[in-house]
């Protein structure tokens, strides 16, 4: 099963992991990853994020994210919810569990996801700061991270 949620909602990850286990007792690992707001990003104070998307393109790539990670490792169950909206610093933002039958299928294939989320999935983020307001820039980063994956040439 998976599940791609886009909502301006928060959500409640225990209870993701809890709908998860009930309905496939073959799971014998979850990893679980939840992106939280800072209050600080490159040295400046952060009070509020506003996070935009397109509808339904967004949707779309996160679902190609998971089904990318269905090919590579043996899942039972993904969840991926990303909020939009305005979020204030300690409010989640992202929520992805793998579940699997062993748990290094479910570690890595939910690094995976988180990496290509940052660096495929249409969200734009603008900070605002005491400074004023700024969009985030891509991380070279999340591109290193997302490299990782790539087959050696």
């Amino acid at each position: 099963m998976t599940t791609v949620r886009v909502q301006s909602e928060p959500f409640d990850a225990g209870a993701e992991m809890d709908r998860m286990r009930a309905a496939n007792p073959a799971i014998g690992a979850l990893a679980t990853f939840v992106g939280v707001v800072r209050d600080v990003n490159d040295a400046r104070s952060v009070s509020e994020m506003t996070l935009e998307h397109y509808p339904g393109m967004t949707e779309r790539a996160l679902a190609g994210i998971v089904a990318e990670a269905r090919e590579r490792w043996r899942l039972l169950d993904v969840t991926v919810v990303h909020r939009v909206g305005t979020l204030r610093p300690t409010d989640p933002i992202v929520l992805v569990i793998t579940a699997s039958g062993h748990r290094q299928d479910a570690f890595d294939s939910c690094a995976f996801v988180m990496d290509f989320l940052k660096t495929r999935a249409p969200f734009w983020k603008k900070e605002r700061t005491p400074e004023g307001e700024r969009w985030v820039e891509a991380r070279a980063s999340d591109d290193d991270a997302a490299r990782r994956w790539q087959p050696p040439d």
